[in-house]
């Protein structure tokens, strides 16, 4: 759930192409740490039909997970990024790898996305950008109100990007780790990693990947089919790739309404111009590709891997036996 950062309009359920590009940072994070930090390879990821994305891992090693390793599994990635009546959120000192992964994955689309007018405003507006500077630990409110004079200058013309850039480094120099600058001599060492954390968190706030962890700790829980219909908007569950998120409009997926109508306008056409390959209805219609580009990319593979560890069984099984 995005909406407390949110700034496009959107709330709810509603989505735009502003907001969805949460879901691509999602993605990628969520990607990297399945397939490096536990060795996943087969990894697919969904849109869900409406504003969100599911991914789902069918390696045999991740199917046979019980309820308390695939808690284990969701949790590792669960960050509390604080909520409306609890606003602490204070990250580790020195930073996991993975969340330090993850803040060198989201910082430029967090920069790109995020900041600009053309984005959600966060640094484009003397409203947005001081109400992103009384977020600042209090500890540092001189940084805050130097920055807050410089920008509201008429003669400055920086952009949301150098802004950020300007900030890091204002932030670095308070606790004297940038040039020949010292911190206050009054700056605890808890105080100065608490200031030196604040870009992290701020980047986390926004864009880290909000996670529906029941889904993923328990076997029974019920889950969306891929390639099935969302009831509300009437949306195709089709596959996203990671590496061509960007090309992927969520508003321009088959609907059950258009299938119904290829498909009348198929068999209405004639016969002569049909292709004569197709064998099931799903050929008929916009879901071809996405279906045919996920059965060579995913299906296949999974397929050829479970042969092979079956296979694999054989032969131990022979083995033992002495049955060659």
């Amino acid at each position: 759930d995005y909406d407390g950062v949110r700034n496009c309009g959107c709330d709810g359920a509603k989505i735009c192409p502003k907001c969805w590009t949460f879901m691509g940072m999602a993605m990628e994070v969520m990607n990297e740490g399945l397939r490096n930090d536990f060795g996943f390879e087969h990894v697919a990821w969904f849109y869900s039909g409406r504003r969100g994305v599911h991914c789902w891992v069918c390696d045999d090693g991740a199917r046979k997970l019980t309820n308390e390793a695939r808690s284990a599994v969701a949790t590792y990635f669960e960050v509390n990024l604080g909520s409306d009546k609890n606003k602490n959120f204070n990250l580790s000192s020195p930073l996991h790898p993975m969340l330090s992964r993850a803040y060198d994955i989201l910082e430029p689309r967090f920069v790109e996305s995020v900041l600009p007018e053309e984005g959600h405003g966060l640094l484009s507006t003397r409203a947005s950008w001081t109400k992103l500077l009384m977020t600042l630990p209090k500890q540092a409110n001189s940084v805050a109100a130097k920055l807050e004079e410089k920008w509201g200058s008429k003669r400055d013309t920086t952009t949301p990007e150098e802004k950020w850039d300007e900030l890091k480094t204002a932030l670095l120099a308070f606790i004297g780790k940038s040039g020949n600058s010292k911190a206050p001599k009054n700056l605890s060492s808890a105080d100065r990693s608490r200031v030196e954390s604040w870009p992290v968190e701020t980047v986390f706030k926004y864009v880290y990947p909000r996670l529906d962890i029941n889904v993923s700790k328990m076997q029974n829980h019920l889950l969306k089919s891929p390639f099935c219909v969302h009831p509300k908007t009437g949306r195709v569950c089709v596959p996203i790739e990671v590496s061509n998120f960007a090309s992927f409009d969520p508003f321009q997926v088959p609907t059950l309404g258009q299938l119904m109508k290829e498909l009348d306008d198929f068999e209405a056409a004639d016969k002569s111009e049909n292709a004569t390959d197709v064998t099931f209805d799903w050929q008929k219609t916009s879901l071809k590709e996405p279906f045919e580009k996920f059965q060579k990319s995913f299906l296949v593979p999974l397929l050829n891997e479970e042969r092979r560890m079956q296979r694999e069984e054989r032969e131990k099984r022979a083995a033992v036996m002495g049955d060659f």
